[in-house]
């Protein structure tokens, strides 16, 4: 393994000196953590807290799986990797498209840099989604837990991972989902002892549930028990989140969704403005793809008073022209509408009301992509000092922490 940094862009990273493990919790407001340390469910957390580093960080907007992934694994925000949501609308096919494709990223990841310099890197993540662009140029190993089972060398640099694991290839809706991410990771540190590992969840459990339930506190105590584990193998940790989460309904536990599409039809005429929302993913059982993030073609004839318009609307945060909120929220401008609409902490944002099956919510609504979910934890099982506690923190700072302060 090489001695020299290795820059990514525009940072620079020195290479692992122990195994070192960053972790995105999917998901994760700073209230999880907080209620299951209380309550007496995270004990090696609570040691880390006081002995290590704990901080408070930004997420990108917005605040979604895939920007916020991607923006962890390059150092970097949207407007430099080119990942701005989960869905996008290409004007080139005149489609829209799930990003899942490493075609849509723009930049280098750090996971892929580290490997070149000669370290073993392993990423375990839960959904397949994301496999193909954390894992895009990286040689090593890189699975998920949803497809495990067809883990191969040649495609994913490892099989057999049901074996290593000990465990059979979860429901995709499920906390076990997660709980395999970990052991996947403790089972390769052990047997493969990898220089990085990055690991990566689901939120379906912070979907369902709020901070301080008893199934997100026993979510929280899997997670410590594997992190304390982990520790104990001598591993440097960062952990972090993608993302917050919030309720999203009414008084009568209905979803409380305003639905963009259909106002536009309305006030514009059928189909004249698209409405785009980055949340939507193939797995919409747990948020029914309603999230507080949504981005609006208009037709060059319509779009007068647009912004005032929305702004105008009962639970509506933010409205931004192109330019202003791709400098805002450090996106790329060519891959979002004329308008993005943010919407407030209590409210998501919908398309046509018929687009959206909430059929299987089995619980009342709750969802993310606003700024409202935009801190998330940024914590590393080693004392750092010298950090300047008054500067903004990013998620995205995590490899630094990991690498350049805590080793």
């Amino acid at each position: 393994m090489s001695s020299s940094p290795v820059t990514v862009n525009g940072r620079s990273y020195r290479l692992p000196q122990a195994p070192t493990v960053v972790v995105c919790v999917d998901g994760c407001e700073p209230d999880y953590i907080a209620l299951a340390v209380a309550g007496g469910h995270m004990p090696y957390l609570q040691g880390v807290l006081a002995r290590g580093t704990a901080l408070v960080a930004d997420c990108v907007i917005p605040s979604f799986t895939n920007p916020n992934n991607l923006s962890i694994v390059t150092g970097a925000p949207p407007s430099v990797h080119g990942i701005c949501g989960n869905y996008l609308y290409d004007p080139a096919t005149n489609s829209e498209v799930m990003m899942n494709d490493p075609k849509w990223l723009r930049a280098p990841t750090i996971l892929a840099a580290l490997a070149d310099a000669g370290a073993n890197v392993a990423v375990v993540t839960a959904k397949d989604k994301l496999r193909r662009l954390l894992g895009h140029k990286m040689r090593g190993i890189c699975f998920s837990s949803e497809k495990s089972a067809e883990a191969t060398v040649e495609d994913n640099g490892i099989d057999g991972v049901l074996q290593l694991v000990g465990m059979p290839v979860p429901d995709v809706y499920s906390a076990e989902l997660s709980e395999f991410i970990f052991a996947a990771g403790l089972k390769l540190l052990h047997a493969r002892r990898p220089d990085m590992m990055y690991l990566s969840t689901t939120d379906y459990i912070q979907h369902k549930h709020a901070p301080g339930d008893p199934v997100a506190n026993a979510f929280y105590a899997m997670l410590d028990g594997y992190l304390a584990q982990m520790d104990a193998a001598g591993a440097v940790i960062a952990l972090t989140a993608d993302h917050g989460m919030n309720a999203k309904f009414k008084l009568d536990a209905s979803p409380n969704v305003i639905y963009l599409q259909d106002l536009l039809d309305e006030w514009l005429g059928a189909a004249r403005a698209r409405v785009i929302l980055p949340i939507t993913d193939p797995y919409v059982v747990h948020h029914g793809a309603l999230g507080s993030f949504a981005t609006i073609y208009l037709p060059a004839d319509g779009a007068t008073g647009m912004a005032e318009r929305l702004r105008a609307l009962p639970g509506i945060e933010l409205v931004l022209p192109r330019e202003e909120a791709a400098a805002r929220f450090e996106l790329p401008a060519d891959r979002i509408g004329d308008l993005v609409v943010v919407s407030e902490r209590n409210v998501v944002l919908g398309s046509a009301s018929t687009r959206h099956d909430l059929s299987q919510l089995e619980l009342p609504l709750r969802s993310h992509g606003g700024v409202s979910e935009q801190r998330v934890p940024l914590i590393v099982n080693r004392p750092i000092a010298g950090l300047d506690l008054a500067r903004r923190w990013r998620n995205f700072d995590a490899f630094d922490l990991a690498l350049n302060h805590a080793q």
